[in-house]
């Protein structure tokens, strides 16, 4: 799933030369590439005009339950436009964006499936080319980009396109868009191509309600030739058609129907990518693209019938061509919602793509005449369409681990026993440390009539699960590989061997293009450690400890978990000795590893670290410190850490503190973090003395002890200055006493989000926190949930008369407060949601209480009017629940008080709701003479089988 978001992320950013080298009017073999079209828009904001470029959203909607798919570009901006972004999130700092988002028009209000196949230009799937602008640049800036790429970069001649723009509207109080208008005629459009139009064709609403405006459209005619198209604008015709719409939001429209200027105006523009491309290829259809030609081969090729000629209405005889186009439309669709977790199914979205299957199935089969499959065969080249650089990339990544992996196994399958399983230590090796698939490897293994021991492996994978998460190996009290008892460090000491020099962790570099360097560090094994014994030799399939004289691996300590990789002999490059974990033992360095082959005393080694999770723990490690000097900066200099570990997932840091940490203290300590990222502040590290480093003013420290000389580590301050007499640099940043692997440059944590705090016991709170991509994930979860509370707050402000209405929203909320509790997202966000969905909760409960008082004196008065004051009432009534029923009853009662009262309610369930109330006169009556109640006197309900009301109830009840 993993490899599947990455490509989703990838899809709408290959990268391509940025130099526009063809004309659009050249004849097929000089016309560009649509991946190549795509590229030059995305590059031309991006580069010449400031724009930050950012990934497609899924085509999943993300906080917005209304909405079926993605089927806008804006999609994904929405809180900026209706004002409900977070201040303090990501999305409020975007100025100028770009981006090419996949959509899905199909179903709800904007579906274009059923004109799918009938013309050359409609399409379920489809990226829209966009670029946005908030709050910085308007009208002007925005046309003036528009024509720019059209004419001058993609050089489509200035003659076919015509403009459109909002011709205003006397009802609404709106005049003409004149101040657009003349801004393409100051451009240079001829006055003839540049057409007023009404509210219907050129005003852009988002919804009933909500933030609206002017547009302008650019418009393409295919024919040209000198001809003046005009009267063809807007008008459906083929020829003559939209390629672009610039949206100019200045307004909003309030609930009572009238528009207020907005405060901030906005930019959002789309183009669709299939109509580009067909313009700057000079085809007359979307289909005679090379985004869609491909699929039309390959379905002639799989149904052996006519090949497509892309004719259209009466022409199309047997309507041949149109199911080609529906084929080759509805099987990208389905393959783009099937990538972003879009399964064929029975409700909302599911239903809408299953029945694009289905339609594409039956057009298949009877009107193509294929054989079954022949729309899955067709998979292949949708993915070769879209995403074929991204999977060559990603084979060239792994051809060399496939090789390296094939002649491990053929050595290993060499030096086996005949009829033995494959090594599952070896198979563990592959896996973690090649990323072989475990399926690839029982299929190698398969070929060659060999079976893995599937049992051991998976003792392999419980164990390596259980060390993760902290608990020792299955069966095991305590590790007894990596932790010297006292006789073995005694015997190591009293035979000579020297404690591991362990400074190569510490020795890597930032590269040419910003990325870190590790270098691989040679070592010789100077003594093995099994069972709680110093050994010399340890065999194959034996797990054990293993002391070196140098290593570049970091051996858990001062909370940071320790480093994993792999180890190879000397100049054999095939056999991998994984490195699971790493301690520190009176000066000597354990690496735990699983040897594949026998393993001797004096092997020359060399050692690779896993650089992902080094890197992911040296981020979070600087991030820790970071937290550290924030905290104390919002919460005051009292504040003192109290613990903290560090893994390449997260962060955790406890801290002394007088109370919960509030809201606004936990957005002040994330702010004082992205600050101090966004100085890139450089991390200082020395040696020094310890009695001259407990001497810096400001140093944080803990209570434990540290080695003499000891480390310190100092964010934008260098060390020198740290230790000057009387210096307070260090009360102006983080400085604390530290072994642990760094960051070089603290830009490279990206972000920080605290995602938990609390209180571990009276004065003592934890904090946990992620980094990076994580910490944007976070970001983004926190703001989709904002997003949805803040549709159910918008619909609770609505006059909504219909209980289950108002149940559904109840319901609603206490999901969305489940969702908030446990999704990962900013603490400080989740305190705030939590607030609002209190209320909402509350108020949804008043409001269903009292629609359900409402209408139980309804019905009472209807009831008591069909029954005129009877002394006993017995019927049946629709209720959806007890509660409801017994309202009904209650107020029969009220009203009329010397009547007794019966109510039954039919389920669909075939139960039946039953509420019965004697009258107030005969209770008084009772109680007068001193008899007791009997059960039932008073108001009951209950839900019995419908059987046990026969001849009361009507028998469609049962």
């Amino acid at each position: 799933m993993a490899a599947a978001g990455w490509l989703r992320r990838r899809l709408l950013l290959l990268a391509v030369p940025w130099r526009w080298r063809c004309s659009p009017h050249r004849g097929a073999a000089g016309c560009p590439p649509a991946g190549q079209v795509r590229a030059t828009f995305l590059r031309f904001f991006e580069e010449r005009h400031g724009h930050r470029r950012l990934p497609s959203a899924p085509v999943r909607p993300r906080g917005d339950p209304r909405l079926l798919f993605v089927n806008a570009g804006m999609n994904q901006f929405k809180p900026i436009f209706l004002g409900t972004a977070h201040p303090r999130s990501e999305l409020a700092q975007h100025r100028r964006v770009v981006n090419s988002q996949k959509c899905v028009r199909a179903g709800g209000k904007h579906n274009d499936l059923e004109d799918v196949g009938r013309d050359t230009y409609h399409h379920t799937f489809f990226e829209m080319l966009g670029n946005w602008s908030f709050g910085d640049y308007f009208k002007e800036e925005a046309c003036s980009m528009a024509w720019d790429l059209l004419t001058e970069v993609y050089e489509i001649p200035k003659d076919r396109l015509y403009v459109t723009y909002f011709a205003g509207d006397s009802s609404l109080g709106l005049s003409a868009d004149e101040e657009c208008r003349d801004v393409w005629l100051c451009l240079g459009v001829p006055a003839s191509h540049v057409l007023p139009f009404p509210l219907k064709d050129n005003f852009w609403e988002m919804g009933d309600t909500g933030p609206c405006g002017p547009c302008t459209e650019i418009h393409y005619d295919h024919v040209g030739g000198g001809r003046n198209a005009a009267a063809l604008v807007n008008q459906g015709s083929p020829d003559v058609v939209e390629i672009w719409n610039l949206v100019f939001m200045q307004y909003s429209r309030e609930v009572e129907g009238n528009l207020l200027p907005l405060p901030q105006h906005h930019v959002d523009t789309g183009m669709g990518l299939e109509r580009l491309v067909t313009v700057l290829q000079n085809k007359r259809s979307n289909y005679d693209t090379d985004l869609f030609t491909p699929i039309l081969d390959a379905i002639h090729k799989g149904c052996g019938g006519p090949r497509y000629q892309g004719l259209v209405g009466d022409a199309d005889v047997g309507h041949v061509n149109m199911a080609y186009r529906v084929v080759a439309d509805h099987v990208r669709a389905l393959c783009v919602c099937i990538t972003d977790g879009i399964y064929p199914g029975f409700s909302g979205a599911e239903l809408v793509l299953r029945r694009i299957l289905r339609r594409a199935v039956r057009f298949c089969s009877e009107v193509l005449h294929a054989p079954p499959g022949l729309l899955a065969s067709l998979v292949p080249t949708v993915v070769e369409v879209l995403i074929m650089d991204v999977i060559n990339e990603n084979e060239a990544a792994f051809q060399s681990s496939l090789e390296r992996g094939r002649r491990i196994i053929e050595r290993t399958v060499q030096q086996m026993e005949p009829s033995t399983n494959f090594p599952a230590e070896v198979a563990w090796s592959l896996y973690g440390n090649l990323g072989f698939p475990l399926d690839l490897i029982d299929l190698i293994l398969e070929e060659k009539g060999i079976s893995l021991d599937s049992a051991a492996f998976n003792e392999l994978a419980l164990e390596d699960a259980k060390r993760k998460a902290g608990g020792p190996p299955a069966g095991q009290l305590e590790d007894t590989n990596t932790c010297l008892d006292v006789h073995s460090l005694a015997q190591l000491q009293s035979n000579n061997v020297p404690a591991t020099d362990d400074s190569p962790k510490y020795a890597y570099t930032l590269g040419q293009h910003g990325q870190y360097e590790f270098s691989p560090c040679q070592a010789t094994v100077l003594m093995l450690y099994r069972d709680q014994s110093l050994q010399k030799e340890v065999g194959a399939g034996q797990r054990c400890g293993v002391i070196l004289d140098r290593t570049n691996f970091y051996a858990e300590q001062g909370g940071q978990a320790s480093d994993q990789g792999y180890m190879i002999h000397l100049g054999q490059q095939d056999v991998l000795f994984p490195i699971e974990s790493v301690h520190l033992c009176g000066g000597y360095v354990i690496h735990e590893v699983t040897a594949v082959e026998t393993l001797r005393a004096g092997d020359q080694v060399q050692l690779f670290v896993d650089e992902a999770q080094r890197l992911a723990c040296m981020t979070n490690h600087t991030a820790t410190h970071v937290l550290n000097f924030a905290l104390r900066r919002v919460l005051g200099d009292n504040t003192e850490q109290r613990g903290s570990h560090v893994t390449a997932e997260w962060l955790r840091f406890d801290f002394n503190t007088k109370g919960p940490v509030t809201v606004e203290q936990l957005q002040q300590v994330e702010q004082v973090v992205q600050d101090m990222i966004k100085r890139n502040e450089v991390v200082h590290t020395a040696e020094v003395p310890l009695m001259l480093a407990r001497r810096v003013r400001g140093l944080r420290a803990v209570d434990e002890g540290y080695p003499d000389p000891v480390r310190i580590v100092s964010l934008g301050v260098p060390v020198e200055s740290v230790l000057t007499c009387n210096s307070e640099a260090a009360m102006q940043t983080s400085v604390e006493l530290c072994c642990g692997t760094h960051l070089l440059q603290t830009g490279a944590m990206e972000d920080l989000a605290i995602i938990s705090e609390r209180q571990l016991v009276k004065g003592i709170s934890r904090v946990i926190a992620v980094t990076g991509r994580q910490a944007k994930q976070a970001r983004e979860a926190g703001q989709c949930l904002a997003m949805e509370v803040d549709s159910v707050s918008l619909r609770m402000k609505e006059r909504i008369t219909l209980i289950p209405e108002m149940q559904n929203i109840s319901k609603e909320v206490g999901q969305l407060t489940k969702m908030v509790a446990s999704t990962p997202m900013p603490q400080w966000q989740r305190k705030e949601l939590h607030t609002i969905l209190k209320v909402l909760q509350r108020t949804a409960n008043t409001a269903v209480k009292k629609l359900e008082m409402q209408q139980a004196e309804e019905k009472a008065q209807s009831m008591l009017a069909k029954y005129c004051n009877q002394p006993v009432i017995i019927d049946t009534v629709p209720a959806d629940s007890l509660s409801m029923l017994m309202k009904i009853v209650n107020q029969l009662c009220d009203k009329s008080p010397g009547t007794s009262v019966l109510l039954l309610s039919p389920q669909a369930s075939g139960e039946v709701l039953c509420a019965c109330q004697v009258s107030k006169v005969s209770r008084t009556l009772v109680e007068t003479r001193g008899t007791c109640l009997q059960k039932g006197a008073g108001p009951t309900a209950q839900q019995v089988p419908v059987e046990a009301f026969p001849g009361i109830l009507p028998s469609a009840a049962g």
